[in-house]
């Protein structure tokens, strides 16, 4: 695999699939921008955490249950909608909250924030299915057990993300600093992140199989 025109296409495709707007990338900022860069960067490697395992179950081939099992396909479906309904929920409500109660409010955890992250992305079927399609076409089999080479390239996609995310948490946290002196504005990217997490949610619950 030292072909450098095949890791230019590899890399090229990762950095743009890394790059689409999603629950994952959604997430992330908004929690950038609700409790600063530390917390964007602990809920990008929850993301991360969350996509290696779905990385395992591809070189498993675990993943290949949620592409031909209409049933599992649907139990994570709808438990992903249902989670990010909920986080979707919470936001609203952060954003309808008074500035008194938006000072006088917990502290966020990094824990809670790391969680939600690897649960967003876990509890995504259609991820699951990207990695068990996408891998497989930069497989050569001439080049060793495939499994492995699954991972592999599984963990490069991933490194890609966290390069990705962790800038754009670097950008969102440049923000912070001007939502905490403006309530007002916070509350409104609240409710408006809020209304985007529920859309996500509800086009989840009603995606079907790719």
């Amino acid at each position: 695999m030292g072909d450098p025109v095949f890791w230019l296409v590899f890399f090229s495709a990762a950095l743009a699939l890394n790059l689409s707007p999603g629950p994952d990338l959604l997430y992330v900022i908004s929690r950038t921008l609700s409790g600063g860069r530390r917390i964007g960067i602990v809920s990008a490697c929850g993301v991360c955490s969350g996509a290696l395992v779905h990385v395992a179950f591809a070189a498993l081939g675990i993943s290949a249950i949620l592409a031909t099992s209409a049933l599992a396909f649907m139990a994570v479906k709808y438990a992903g909608a249902a989670y990010l309904l909920y986080l979707g929920f919470q936001a609203l409500r952060s954003g309808s909250a008074t500035s008194l109660e938006l000072r006088a409010g917990p502290r966020a955890s990094a824990w809670k924030a790391y969680r939600q992250g690897v649960l967003v992305d876990v509890l995504n079927p259609k991820a699951a299915i990207f990695f068990m399609a996408f891998l497989p076409q930069f497989v050569r089999p001439e080049h060793g057990a495939v499994p492995l080479q699954l991972l592999g390239l599984g963990m490069l996609v991933v490194l890609v993300a966290i390069i990705v995310e962790c800038t754009l948490v670097l950008l969102a946290a440049r923000a912070t600093t001007a939502l905490r002196n403006n309530p007002g504005l916070s509350q409104w990217i609240d409710r408006a992140l809020g209304s985007i997490l529920i859309g996500l949610g509800i086009r989840l619950g009603l995606s079907e199989r790719l």
